[in-house]
């Protein structure tokens, strides 16, 4: 009778098989960071579109006139242009433009990672009880940056009626572009 060889790898088999997956694993790297840069500016951007829509929903249901801004941590708090920060949402019930005592917080978002960065031009976005924009230019940019890649820059884009969107890669160049087909940038 014979006996049964046992199966298994050899050292050369191994050897061979680690160089390999070495190999495979260098050239899908490169690839995941960009894919873990891209997800974690669309996260930002995603949570931030959404809390737009919180300020304009809060605004409309309240009616009363609704703030998205970071707020200041020191006395008096007051919005400030650190859009990087924590940014809240809450209810102006005594229209002064600032938060205070009288105003009711609905939402905050955590700041951003400290290696990106988010422009906007303004102190704040205030949406009145009809749900457009007060006292605002004619339409206004959130730019989201990365600091790895500036081609996967976003925006939101919020027009003085109140709506927003978010930018897309209209023409599949990799780059995010707004309706006028001028890229994202954030300066």
């Amino acid at each position: 009778m014979l006996k049964d060889k046992c199966s298994g790898f050899t050292l050369t088999e191994l050897l061979v098989g680690i160089a390999i997956a070495s190999i495979l694993m260098m050239l899908a790297l490169p690839k995941l960071s960009s894919f873990t840069v891209r997800l974690r500016v669309d996260n930002e951007i995603s949570a931030l579109h959404r809390l737009i829509l919180i300020t304009r929903n809060s605004a409309i249901n309240s009616g009363k006139s609704a703030i998205i801004c970071p707020l200041s941590s020191t006395l008096p708090i007051i919005c400030t242009t650190k859009w990087h920060q924590a940014i809240s949402v809450f209810i102006d019930n005594n229209n002064d433009g600032n938060y205070d005592d009288n105003d009711t917080i609905v939402s905050i978002k955590a700041a951003i990672p400290s290696i990106d960065k988010l422009h906007y031009a303004q102190t704040s976005l205030i949406y009145t009880a009809l749900g457009n924009l007060s006292a605002s230019p004619v339409t206004s940019v959130f730019s989201y940056c990365p600091s790895e890649d500036t081609d996967k820059s976003r925006a939101i884009i919020v027009s003085a009626s109140g709506r927003s969107y978010i930018t897309s890669d209209t023409d599949n160049d990799g780059k995010d572009e707004d309706r006028n087909k001028n890229p994202i940038t954030c300066s």
